[in-house]
C-alpha cells in the first residue's frame, strides 16, 4: 500500500451513520424542490384578477373588446364593476368571458338580471359589498346595523351558491376592525360560513402605518387584495390612485402583503378614465420591476407610466 492510499481510502470511507444520512438527504432532495415549485407564485398572472375595469375606461370598450383586452394582457380572471347602462350587456359580458376561458370572480353589488343570468349559466362569483356606514351611539349597535344589511344579500348568495364579500371604501364600514367583526357576527350568529373581505389599498392610505397588523386582523376573512401605488397621504395630495411601482410604499407593501402568508388572488386595478389597457399594463409593469425587487432579481429602471405622461 503506497502513502498515498490511506488518505485517500479515508476520504471515500463513511461511518454507517454517515452514510445513512447521505441517503436520506438525497432521498428527500425531489420532495424538497417540488414542494418549493409548488409554493404559489401570489403575483402571478395566473393569480391576477382586472378589478374597475368597466366603467373605467376612456375607450368605453364593450364586452368583447374587454374580454379580448383581458386575455391579450395574460389575466385570467375578472372581478365585474358595472353601472345601469351595462345591465343590458350582463349576459353578453358572460359569454365572452366564457369563450376565452375567462374566470368571472366577482360581480359589485347586486342585481336581479345578475342573479337570474349567473343561475342560467351555473356561475358562482363573490358579490363585493360596499356598505352603507350605520351611526349608531355604541358600537355593538352598529355592527348589528351592519349586519342587518348584509344578511339578506348574503342569504340569496349563498342560495346560488356564492359567497359575500364586504369591500372598504372608507368611513365606519371601511376600517378594518369595523369588517372583522360583522363578518364574524354573520358567520358565528347567522351561519353565514364564508363571509369575506376584500380589501383595497386605494382606500387605505391612513391605514400603512399599521398594514402588517391589519393583514393579520384580516387574515382569515381575506378573499382578495386590490393593489393600488402607493405614497404618503396620497389620498389628500391628488395620488389617491397610482399605478404600480410610481408610489414610494409600494415595495414595502408588497413585502408585507408577502410575509403575512396570505396566499389568495390580487387584483389589479383600473378605475381611472385612462384608456384602461394604459392603465392594466402600466400596473403589470410596475408589479413586474417590484416582485424583481422581492425576489432579488435585477430590476432594471422604474417604469415610465403612461398612463402619467
Amino acid at each position: 500500500m503506497s502513502g498515498s492510499d490511506g488518505p485517500e481510502r479515508m476520504n471515500i470511507t463513511m461511518k454507517p451513520p454517515a452514510i445513512l444520512g447521505l441517503i436520506l438527504a438525497l432521498a428527500l432532495l425531489p420532495i424538497v424542490a417540488r414542494s418549493q415549485s409548488s409554493e404559489p407564485n401570489l403575483f402571478a398572472r395566473s393569480n391576477l384578477v382586472a378589478w374597475c375595469i368597466v366603467p373605467f375606461d376612456s375607450k368605453k370598450r364593450g364586452p368583447a373588446e374587454r374580454a379580448e383586452l383581458v386575455q391579450h394582457l395574460g389575466l385570467s380572471a375578472v372581478a365585474y364593476d358595472w353601472r345601469p347602462e351595462h345591465v343590458t350587456q350582463f349576459e353578453q359580458e358572460i359569454l365572452e368571458y366564457q369563450k376565452r376561458g375567462l374566470r368571472y370572480f366577482a360581480f359589485w353589488g347586486q342585481h336581479d338580471e345578475a342573479y337570474r343570468l349567473f343561475e342560467k349559466h351555473g356561475l358562482k362569483p363573490q358579490f363585493w359589498l360596499m356598505l352603507r356606514s350605520p351611526n349608531a351611539s355604541t358600537q355593538a349597535e352598529n355592527v348589528r346595523l351592519a349586519v342587518e344589511q348584509v344578511l339578506p344579500m348574503a342569504q340569496r348568495a349563498a342560495k346560488l351558491g356564492s359567497t359575500v364579500a364586504l369591500y372598504n371604501h372608507g368611513g365606519w364600514s371601511g376600517e378594518p376592525e369595523n369588517m372583522v367583526a360583522i363578518c364574524r357576527e354573520l358567520r358565528e350568529r347567522h351561519g353565514v360560513k364564508d363571509a369575506g373581505i376584500v380589501y383595497n389599498l386605494h382606500h387605505g392610505h391612513d391605514h400603512v402605518a399599521r398594514f402588517p397588523a391589519i393583514l393579520t386582523l384580516l387574515q382569515p376573512y381575506l378573499v382578495c387584495i386590490n393593489l393600488n401605488g402607493m405614497t404618503s397621504n396620497g389620498d389628500k395630495v391628488g395620488k389617491k390612485i397610482l399605478p404600480l411601482g410610481q408610489g414610494e410604499l409600494d415595495l414595502q407593501l408588497l413585502r408585507e402583503i408577502l410575509d403575512s402568508g396570505y396566499r389568495g388572488p390580487i387584483g389589479i386595478l383600473g378605475h381611472t378614465q385612462n384608456d384602461v389597457e394604459d392603465q392594466l399594463r402600466d400596473n403589470l409593469d410596475g408589479l413586474d420591476w417590484l416582485v424583481a425587487q422581492l425576489e432579488g432579481r435585477p430590476a432594471g429602471p422604474k417604469p415610465q407610466a403612461r398612463t402619467l405622461r
